[in-house]
């Protein structure tokens, strides 16, 4: 069975392979496809873009379709980054820039309030149109400034209690044990494997 995760991102199609790796199932990816155009991601939550991504994609191509969407929450700036995570900085998408206005807007909040999340939205969409939906999070607390060289994104300032070091601070196989999203693929594969029963 061949089954399409509708990213360009090639880490996360080794994470979900890796998963799948003792199953006959084949993952491509954006990349194996001519001619991609991109869905604008219009939803208001993570959820409705991983739907809209992966029902596109699963009409488009006539396979059964897995999409993410996912980015950091905290809790001291009402839920922000949020669906807004990549591009906090505005354009161009930076990293550094993104980290750098989350540390100047969390400045004077105490330690004890500077909470947060990385919460991935996972959603399983087919040709005619069945949908599953899966979610991971990873709760930590945002420090004021930035440990390790691992990771991308927000990870050299999210520390995670659990192991006592930033996500930027882990190894690759602990990280990718823990992640948010690494936990919303996992919830996936028992779908993908009913899934391929039926077919």
């Amino acid at each position: 069975m061949k089954i399409l995760l509708a990213t360009k991102n090639q880490g996360k199609v080794s994470e979900l392979e890796e998963l799948l790796a003792d199953e006959a199932i084949e993952v491509l990816s954006l990349l194996d496809l001519d001619n991609w155009e991109e869905v604008e991601e219009i939803g208001s939550t993570f959820m409705e873009n991983a739907a809209l991504k992966a029902q596109v994609a699963a009409k488009r191509t006539g396979l059964i379709c897995l999409a993410d969407d996912s980015g950091l929450e905290v809790d001291a700036l009402n839920g922000a980054p949020g669906i807004y995570s990549a591009r906090f900085a505005g354009k161009p998408a930076n990293d550094e820039a993104n980290i750098d206005k989350l540390l100047q807007l969390l400045e004077k909040v105490p330690d004890e309030e500077r909470t947060g999340r990385f919460r991935c939205a996972l959603v399983v969409a087919t040709p005619d149109g069945q949908e599953y939906r899966t979610e991971g999070t990873v709760e930590g607390k945002i420090l004021k400034q930035r440990r390790g060289q691992g990771g991308f994104g927000y990870d050299p300032v999210f520390f995670v209690p659990d192991f006592g070091r930033t996500m930027a601070e882990l190894s690759l196989g602990q990280k990718n044990k823990l992640s948010h999203r690494a936990q919303a693929f996992r919830k996936a594969v028992p779908i993908l494997l009913g899934l391929k029963q039926r077919s």
